[in-house]
């Protein structure tokens, strides 16, 4: 039978003063234990938009009236406020869950050996990140639900799947200087799709604050805007992103790139048309609350594959970890 190892009043002092340091010192996590820390921040970060949406289209956005109690009186709901009440509270405390994710990814990138200071650079944004918006979500319900502050508290939330969705990505890399796998133009056109994306984004917060569904069933402050014609625009925004999305598939087969900007390619062209048939019947039948559910999912979804198709534009070798980069998947092909 293994003895426990003594503590010493050195290695508790040690760990009360840099408990990260105290843990990397004693444990080397495998490169897959590291992914799949990253994946699951990543993951959370999903579970978190698509949860927060629920509290919307249910009408729980004020199930718990302040912040960061519950209620006045109470810091969890109570069987007095009903659904409306369990929901919101489940809500806030899946953010402790997320914050747990982050944190496994955080001590998971701190601990591996060689020590790679940008993963856990990456880790610590996302840990900033959902502190900001947790707080950003409690000044949500002390104003009421105003479609300003919850479209930012959305555009937050992106932010973090952006960060998590790239930390994800650079556990699978090394860490030597990113050589491009195509050429400028091609990468230049990547680029247009990702601001485009982020545009689509933004006006999709637009036609939510405008729209119909206010998150609570009391009257709640919308934007001054016809949520159709915006709409719309965000149909539109959404075809240019479909647009450059298969001209890039197009000119990456026409130059023979690598296999792994390809798939990335082809992916996000799937998950826009999902998104697009789910964005149109759910226009055409009065946003269902269960579609809408679906397009913010799916939403989560297509920032991520831009981003993954952006990343997928370069390869990092291994040279001071001995991690597989993406070129494993690709190819040798010739520069655009």
């Amino acid at each position: 039978m293994v003895g426990v190892p003594n503590v010493t009043r050195a290695d508790a002092v040690a760990a009360v003063r840099n408990p990260l340091a105290f843990i990397a010192d004693r444990w080397t996590p495998a490169p897959r234990t590291v992914q799949r820390a990253a994946l699951s921040a990543l993951v959370m970060s999903v579970v978190i938009v698509v949860t927060g949406g629920a509290v919307r289209l249910t009408g729980s956005g004020l199930g718990c009236p302040t912040w960061p109690k519950c209620t006045a009186d109470s810091l969890t709901a109570t069987s007095a406020m009903g659904f409306h009440g369990a929901i919101e509270f489940g809500n806030r405390m899946l953010t402790y869950v997320l914050c747990a994710a982050v944190g496994w990814a955080i001590i998971a990138a701190r601990a591996e050996k060689p020590r790679r200071r940008g993963l856990t650079r990456l880790g610590w944004a996302q840990f900033w990140l959902v502190m900001s918006n947790a707080v950003l979500g409690g000044i949500v319900v002390l104003v009421g639900l105003n479609p300003y502050t919850v479209a930012a508290h959305f555009l937050l939330a992106s932010a973090l799947i952006a960060v998590a969705a790239v930390m994800w990505q650079r556990t699978r890399e090394g860490d030597g200087e990113p050589r491009p796998l195509v050429g400028k133009p091609v990468r230049q056109l990547v680029w247009f799709l990702v601001v485009a994306s982020s545009l689509l984004i933004a006006v999709g917060t637009v036609v939510t604050g405008a729209g119909p569904h206010a998150g609570d069933s009391s009257e709640v402050e919308r934007m001054p805007l016809d949520w159709e014609t915006v709409a719309k625009l965000h149909a539109v925004l959404a075809w240019i992103v479909v647009t450059l999305t298969f001209a890039l598939w197009f000119i990456l087969k026409a130059v023979d790139a690598p296999r792994g900007p390809l798939n990335r390619t082809r992916e996000l062209f799937l998950v826009l048309l999902a998104q697009g048939v789910i964005g149109y019947v759910q226009y055409f039948t009065n946003l269902p609350e269960v579609l809408v559910g679906l397009h913010m999912l799916g939403s989560a979804l297509v920032w991520i594959w831009v981003l993954l198709v952006l990343l997928a534009l370069r390869e990092r070798p291994a040279t001071t970890v001995g991690l597989p980069g993406p070129a494993a998947e690709a190819t040798v092909g010739s520069n655009a």
